[in-house]
C-alpha cells in the first residue's frame, strides 16, 4: 500500500500545536537574543574597563553578568529544550528536514553555545582572580563565540522561510541552503535587537545601582541609553531590508495585516526612543521598576507580534518552501532524493496514505462520517488553527462563522487548487473534502 512519511497527530486544543512552540520560542528568544547582545556589551566594557583604567565598572560588569547567569542561560536552558520538545510534537517532519539539511551545522553551533555557557560562568566567577587584560582576551572570545552561535542559528531559521535560491532543489547543499538572500539582513536585524536588548537589561542594572554609586549609575544609564537607540534603529533599517527580501507567500499573509502592524511598530518606535532619550538625557529618572516594566512591555507588544507575524509569513510552509504546516511534502527536492505527495495524495487521498489513520476510518461511511471528517480537519489545518468555538488562535470559527455545507467545501476546493497562496494547495478526493466540509458545518459555529 502506498503510503507516506506522516507522524501521529498532535493536537493542543484550543490553541492548535504550532502555537505551543510559538509561545515557548517567543521566551526563549528574548533571554538568547539578551545573551548575545550582552556578550558584545561585555567585550565593549571590558575595552573601556583596561584602556581607560576604569575599575569601577567591573562590579557593573559582575552584576550584569550575574542577572545574565539566571536571565539568559537558567531560562534559556529550560525554554531550548521546551523548544525543541514542542516542535517535535508539533513539527516533526520540520524538525527533520532542519537536521538533515544542517546536522553539522547545528553541531558547530553546539560547540559555540558550550563555550559560552563556560565563558559567562568564568568571566563573572574569575573577574576578580585573573588579571585585567586576561579578562578582556575572555571577554573577546566569549562575544565571537556568542555571534558565531547567532549567525548559524540565523542561517537554519532563514532556511525556514524559503532556501531563498532555486539551486538547493536541485544540488540538496547546506550551503544552498544555508546562504539565501533574506539571511544576512535577517542576522543585521537579529544582531539590532540584540544590541538593544543589551541596553534595556543593562538600564535594569545601573538603575538599581544608584544607592551604591549614583555617579557610575547615571554614566551607565546614558550609555545604556545610547547603545538601546543605536540598536534600535539597526534593527528598523534591517527590518525594512529583511521584507523586501521575502518570498510572495509571505507578503500575501503581511498585506491581510500591513496596517495594524505598520501602526503598532511605529507605536513602538515612539515610545521606545522617549525612553532611550530620557535614559540619556534625564537619567536619574529611570529606576527598577520602569526599566523592568520596559522589558516586559517589549516581550509582550513587541516580541511576541513580531515572532507570530513570521511565522505567520512563512505559511503554508513550515521549513524550506517544500514542507507545509501539515507535515505533509508539497515538491521535489531532487538533491535530497525527495518526492512531492500530492499527487498520491490526491489520487488516493488522505486516508489511504496516513499510516497512522485507524483502519475503521480508512472508509467513510454514514456511520462514520463525522468522525473522519474530524480527523481530516486535525490532520490538514490544525497545526495553523484551533477548530473549538472557544478557540484562541487562528480559530475556524472566525473564518467560517454561519456557512453550510456547500459554503466550507467551495472554500475547501478553492485551497485545494492554489486560491489562497498562504494555505496548503491539497488537493483531496470528492468524498473527503465533503466529510470535512460536513464535520465543520456540523459544529454550528
Amino acid at each position: 500500500m502506498d503510503i507516506i512519511g506522516q507522524f501521529p497527530l498532535f493536537y493542543f486544543p484550543e490553541y492548535g500545536s504550532a502555537w505551543m512552540m510559538g509561545m515557548t520560542g517567543t521566551i526563549h528568544i528574548l533571554v538568547s537574543h539578551t545573551s548575545v547582545g550582552a556578550a558584545m556589551l561585555f567585550a565593549f566594557l571590558a575595552y573601556k574597563a583596561y584602556k581607560e583604567n576604569r575599575t569601577d565598572l567591573y562590579p557593573y560588569m559582575k552584576k550584569y553578568g550575574m542577572f545574565l547567569l539566571i536571565f539568559s542561560y537558567v531560562v534559556g536552558s529550560i525554554t531550548g529544550p521546551g523548544i525543541w520538545y514542542t516542535a517535535t510534537a508539533a513539527s516533526p517532519r520540520g524538525i527533520s528536514a532542519l537536521i538533515h539539511n544542517f546536522v553539522w551545522v547545528w553541531a558547530t553551533e553546539w560547540v559555540f553555545f558550550v563555550y559560552e555557557v563556560i565563558g559567562v560562568f568564568v568571566l563573572v566567577y574569575f573577574i576578580d582572580k585573573i588579571d585585567k587584560k586576561t579578562h578582556l582576551k575572555l571577554t573577546y572570545t566569549f562575544a565571537i563565540a556568542s555571534v558565531g552561535t547567532l549567525a548559524l542559528i540565523i542561517g537554519i531559521i532563514s532556511f525556514m522561510m524559503w532556501p531563498g535560491t532555486a539551486a538547493y532543489y536541485a544540488t540538496g547543499s547546506a550551503s544552498d541552503a544555508f546562504f539565501g538572500i533574506n539571511t544576512f539582513p535577517h542576522m543585521f536585524l537579529r544582531i539590532g535587537f540584540m544590541i538593544m536588548m543589551s541596553g534595556v537589561i543593562g538600564l535594569v542594572i545601573s538603575s538599581a545601582m544608584k544607592k551604591e554609586n549614583a555617579e557610575l549609575s547615571q554614566e551607565l544609564t546614558k550609555k545604556m541609553g545610547y547603545i538601546s537607540l543605536f540598536g534600535g534603529f539597526v534593527t528598523m533599517f534591517f527590518f525594512m531590508w529583511y521584507m523586501g527580501t521575502l518570498p510572495d507567500n509571505a507578503h500575501a499573509v503581511f498585506n491581510i495585516t500591513k496596517g495594524s502592524v505598520i501602526q503598532t511598530r511605529i507605536i513602538l518606535a515612539i515610545v521606545f526612543s522617549a525612553y532611550f532619550l530620557i535614559a540619556i538625557l534625564r537619567p536619574k529618572i529611570i529606576n527598577t521598576p520602569i526599566a523592568s516594566i520596559m522589558i516586559a512591555v517589549i516581550l509582550l507588544a513587541g516580541l511576541w507580534p513580531g515572532e507570530k507575524l513570521r511565522e505567520s509569513m512563512r505559511k503554508p510552509y513550515v521549513a524550506g518552501q517544500y514542507i507545509y504546516s501539515n507535515q505533509i511534502i508539497s515538491r521535489d527536492v531532487e538533491g535530497k532524493g525527495i518526492k512531492s505527495e500530492l499527487p498520491l495524495i490526491a489520487q488516493k487521498g488522505l486516508l489511504k496514505v496516513n499510516p497512522f489513520v485507524p483502519e475503521r476510518l480508512r472508509v467513510i461511511t454514514d456511520e462514520n462520517k463525522l468522525e473522519v471528517g474530524e480527523l481530516l480537519t486535525k490532520m490538514s489545518c490544525s497545526n495553523c488553527h484551533s477548530l473549538e468555538k472557544t478557540g484562541v488562535y487562528r480559530p475556524l470559527k472566525d473564518r467560517l462563522t454561519g456557512m453550510d455545507k456547500e459554503g466550507v467545501k467551495a472554500i475547501l476546493y478553492a485551497i485545494g487548487n492554489g486560491g489562497m497562496p498562504y494555505m496548503p494547495t491539497l488537493k483531496l478526493p470528492d468524498e473527503e473534502y465533503d466529510a470535512i466540509a460536513e464535520y465543520i458545518a456540523s459544529l454550528k459555529y
